[in-house]
């Protein structure tokens, strides 16, 4: 079969080029072979994915025979194009990269921008969005070099258009608000009125990001007069997305009855739910909220929601399940069913954080503060939270986008420099490389200062914060140095005197053999046994004392646990072993240990819905092993995302050089243990089978 749509696709290919004048009449038939097989792995969609695989390595193989023909690079451009469109990742990048090095040192400004341009829908495709802005960049700058006519002035806006839709992601709403004006104009200057449509409606989409939304109801309606202008019939799609982005700014503004009758002229269209089911979906949501604000009750709304929440189940759209999952919530707490309410608010949030939609996660955290008065500030602090490091990665994406544009911009400079004159551009490389070095030996110099002030900082901190943790300690130490003082004094004055006077007396006896004097030496070592006793019970006092120590660090996190238990509901077990020195550890291997289970027990109350949780200490092949489990949801270790909690148990883990291990499964629980390397040092006892005991609820 293969070797039968190779045949064909040569017969069909020569045909074709057989009715053409010039060169291309006179084309190898080795390279005419070759894009023959490139033809038909594009367009074979039935082939196997290897056969088409095989189909352009051959084909490279063949083109690489003849890399001196002239039109060796736009066939290794169109060559990158397939293997791109029917994703071969590694064939892409391996022809991409050579495709890119040709150009640039042939000055193809065509070729050199449609591999960036390949290179940059290739980074969209796989989420990398910067890398896809950068070469979107390269490509308009590419396209900019060429002459000045209908089609470079095409690629550039389409290159525009492209950067502009990757700034509106990262909400780098002023840059994709400038990209988007400058595409519309040239696409106005060409009359293309497909594309004007797309660069209104990004605009609407801008402007609706910046909450504009009396300006992107401007942008989308502007955008509509564009679709009406187009003559081809395959327009319905953008014609609902139009109708849906209105009806979206409508409910936004709180028009909600002008939103519910556009959404109900869209969903009139027999035609959407079987041809574009996931906005029919979106849509269905909206209108039920839009009823709902306006005052319409009833059961009703609640199978519309429960429609569309299993509409976005049978066709796996999570993306909007989570506003779905919200709304209905909402509208559950509104006729009184709590429970239900909160269980669907939480798994919104749950799905919101599994697509990484931080706007959804915002909304869904603030409709729980209002709903659950009991966890408020919790769900207050992570809104909060997260809201910072939204601002945080934004900041951050808006200055990668102004290195991208200043380093582009700078290898432009560079490169005119150089043809101008090259001498001078190797004196300012010299000068430029000199001071870079020297400003990375400084800039180095700094950080390290500052890494080891803030380590030293920290340190202090620690240092601290046990102290504080351990102040009781101070009156168990004053009590030990008053009873070492009081042993001292009985010793002193009493044994000790005794034991003198004995000694003095037997030293004048010893010159005596007398009746008197044998009779005398029995009274003194009767006195001799009554010290030996008093000896005898101060040591045994010093014992029972050494043995009832008070553990301070096994009390602080007897403290926490029951507090937690307090606080939560949940059931707190805690065990260790009461006969090893703890409070002998080193100060940051406690207070570590210490927040790896407050961070564990706050995880399982805010995450796991459990019922019991489990503490464990134990000594383990010479090393202390720490464990906390619980009977909770349990989560796929292997798809969950890795929130700032776990983060930091992992961060406490490496500090302390020690191991963990976590073990959950779906429905099961989870179990964080930590071990770590460390000898305890712990006092000497002939019963070496020690028994735990728990000191909080089991």
């Amino acid at each position: 079969m293969k070797q039968i749509l190779i045949f064909f696709g040569i017969l069909v290919f020569f045909g074709c080029n057989k009715s053409k004048e010039g060169v291309q009449s006179e084309i190898n038939p080795e390279i005419a072979g070759a894009l023959a097989k490139i033809q038909i792995a594009r367009d074979s969609a039935s082939l196997p994915f290897q056969n088409r695989k095989d189909l352009l390595s051959t084909s490279l193989e063949t083109l690489n025979r003849f890399e001196k023909d002239s039109n060796y690079l736009k066939n290794l451009s169109q060559l990158a194009l397939v293997s791109y469109q029917i994703k071969d990742s590694t064939m892409f990048r391996k022809v991409n990269k050579k495709t890119l090095e040709l150009s640039k040192r042939k000055k193809e400004y065509n070729i050199q921008g449609e591999a960036h341009w390949d290179l940059g829908s290739f980074f969209n495709y796989h989420g990398i969005r910067d890398s896809a802005f950068y070469h979107f960049r390269a490509a308009y700058l590419s396209f900019n070099q060429m002459p000045v006519d209908s089609t470079s002035q095409s690629r550039k806006a389409r290159m525009l258009y492209q950067m502009a839709r990757v700034q509106d992601y990262f909400k780098d709403y002023l840059g994709a608000e400038a990209n988007a004006v400058r595409a519309i104009k040239l696409f106005d200057n060409l009359d293309d009125y497909r594309r004007l449509y797309n660069g209104y409606n990004l605009l609407g989409v801008i402007s609706s990001g910046q909450k504009n939304n009396d300006k992107a109801l401007d942008f989308y309606k502007k955008a509509r007069t564009y679709l009406d202008k187009l003559k081809s019939s395959n327009i319905n799609r953008s014609l609902w997305l139009n109708q849906n982005n209105i009806a979206h700014v409508l409910l936004r503004q709180e028009k909600y009855q002008n939103a519910m009758n556009s959404y109900d002229d869209l969903l009139s269209d027999k035609n959407l739910f079987q041809d574009y089911t996931r906005l029919y979906s979106m849509a269905l949501v909206s209108r039920t909220f839009a009823k709902s604000q306006i005052g319409e009750q009833g059961s009703h709304l609640n199978q519309q929601y429960e429609r569309a929440i299993r509409i976005n189940d049978s066709i796996g759209d999570f993306g909007d399940q989570a506003r779905a999952k919200q709304f209905y919530g909402e509208l559950l707490a509104s006729q009184g069913d709590t429970v239900k309410a909160q269980k669907l608010i939480n798994e919104a949030l749950q799905l919101a954080e599994d697509t990484s939609n931080n706007d959804r996660q915002l909304e869904v955290l603030r409709s729980l503060t209002s709903l659950d008065a009991e966890n408020a500030v919790a769900y207050s602090t992570a809104y909060y939270n997260l809201s910072e490091q939204i601002k945080d990665e934004e900041r951050t994406q808006r200055d990668k986008f102004a290195r991208i544009r200043l380093e582009t911009d700078e290898i432009i400079e560079e490169n005119e420099l150089l043809s101008r004159q090259k001498q001078i551009y190797i004196g300012i490389v010299i000068g430029l490389l000199l001071l870079g070095i020297s400003l990375f030996t400084i800039i180095s110099q700094r950080i390290n200062n500052n890494r080891l002030k803030f380590q030293q900082k920290q340190q202090e901190s620690n240092q601290e914060i046990y102290n504080l943790m351990l102040s009781q300690q101070g009156k168990f130490e004053e009590g030990k140095k008053l009873e070492q003082k009081r042993i001292s004094e009985e010793l002193h004055d009493g044994i000790l005197g005794e034991m003198l006077g004995i000694r003095l007396v037997l030293s004048g006896l010893n010159e005596k053999d007398d009746d008197a004097a044998v009779e005398h030496r029995a009274e003194l070592i009767e006195k001799l046994r009554g010290v030996e006793e008093e000896i005898r019970t101060i040591s045994h006092e010093l014992s029972d004392s050494s043995y009832q120590k008070i553990y301070n660090f096994m009390v602080s996190l007897e403290d926490l646990i029951q507090n937690i238990e307090g606080s939560s509901g949940i059931a707190c077990s805690f065990t260790y072993n009461p006969h090893f020195e703890w409070d002998d550890l080193e100060g940051d291997l406690k207070i570590n240990a210490y927040r790896i289970v407050q961070e564990s027990l706050q995880n399982c109350v805010k995450h796991s819905q459990c019922e019991n949780a489990l503490v464990n200490f134990e000594m383990e092949d010479g090393g202390l092993k720490l464990s906390i489990s619980d009977d909770g949801i349990g989560f796929d270790i292997n798809k969950g995302k890795r929130g700032i909690g776990l983060r930091n148990i992992i961060s406490r883990v490496k500090k302390v050089n020690g191991k963990l291990d976590i073990n959950s499964e779906k429905g099961k629980g989870t179990t964080i243990t930590v071990t770590f390397p460390i000898v305890f040092t712990k006092r000497d006892d002939s019963n070496n089978t020690l028994k735990s005991r728990e000191t909080v609820n089991a």
